[in-house]
């Protein structure tokens, strides 16, 4: 008999009755890397043919599935999740995540975060302390300074980004926030300037299709949606610190009261104020 579609349709209600045989006939397949498809499987008893009998022996082994119309594979960016409609969240993207976010027809890209920015340790800062009093003291021998080694290649890793998004029509907007350790540091004025400045263009729907990534996406992107969630939704901080959490893998409890107490001034335009804005 024949084996067909529609004869599997009149005998069978679901793919999962037909028998193993049958199931195997009706997919494409190729023997010995030939892409034939009219490849038969070995040992077929003579004058069984074409039988699908329960009892048939026949041996598939030298057979293997053959993939038609075969799509292209996405790979997301690291911590990538939907934050609301039109709002993507993500650690940094890297060349093998191109192809997926091209994918989202994005308009918007805000990164937070301090690749390509110089940063200063407090080991540097008590350097330049010294090296400054001992200036004033005139015991200070000029010396050329050397330029830092970028050891893990984050220079390079952030201009094949932007060269990547060059050839887009995203627009990014790269804004330096360091990662918290302390609750009150030099750079708190610059990163709640850029906190600002994304949950202002968050404001604005024209910007959607939008993603928002930090390095790891985890505890700087983690701290923008909390304050969105807060300011913009009016969520609890209980389910605030929940969501945060999940991406996090461990409450930094810097960020977690930068959620809490922090009340920037934000603009709201009306005409462009997304849905899931509550005021």
């Amino acid at each position: 008999m024949a084996t067909n579609g529609s004869v599997i349709g009149d005998l069978y209600r679901d793919i999962h009755e037909v028998p193993s045989e049958t199931q195997l006939e009706l997919l494409p397949m190729v023997e010995n890397g030939l892409d034939s498809t009219n490849s038969c499987p070995t040992n077929v008893p003579e004058g069984t043919g074409n039988s699908t009998d329960a009892n048939d022996e026949r041996d598939y082994s030298n057979l293997a599935l053959k993939i038609l119309n075969s799509k292209p594979q996405y790979y997301p960016p690291l911590n990538f999740s939907l934050v609301e409609d039109g709002i993507y969240r993500s650690g940094f993207p890297m060349p093998l995540n191109y192809p997926f976010i091209e994918q989202l027809g994005l308009k918007t890209i805000i990164y937070l975060g301090d690749l390509g920015l110089e940063k200063v340790s407090k080991k540097d800062e008590k350097a330049k302390k010294e090296k400054k009093e001992k200036k004033d003291k005139g015991d200070y021998k000029e010396e050329s300074d050397k330029p830092k080694k970028d050891k893990l290649g984050t220079t390079e890793i952030l201009k094949g980004y932007k060269e990547w998004i060059a050839t887009t029509s995203i627009e990014l907007h790269h804004l330096p926030m360091e990662s918290s350790q302390e609750p009150f540091v030099q750079t708190q004025t610059q990163a709640q300037d850029s906190l600002t400045h994304a949950l202002q263009l968050m404001l604005d729907k024209n910007n959607f299709p939008m993603l928002i990534h930090s390095n790891k996406g985890k505890h700087r992107i983690g701290v923008l949606v909390g304050l969105m969630r807060k300011l913009l939704q009016g969520w609890c901080l209980s389910g605030i610190f929940e969501e945060y959490e999940k991406f996090a893998l461990g409450k930094s409890e810097y960020d977690l009261e930068c959620i809490e107490i922090w009340q920037p001034e934000l603009v709201v335009d009306l005409n462009s104020k997304p849905d899931f804005v509550r005021l």
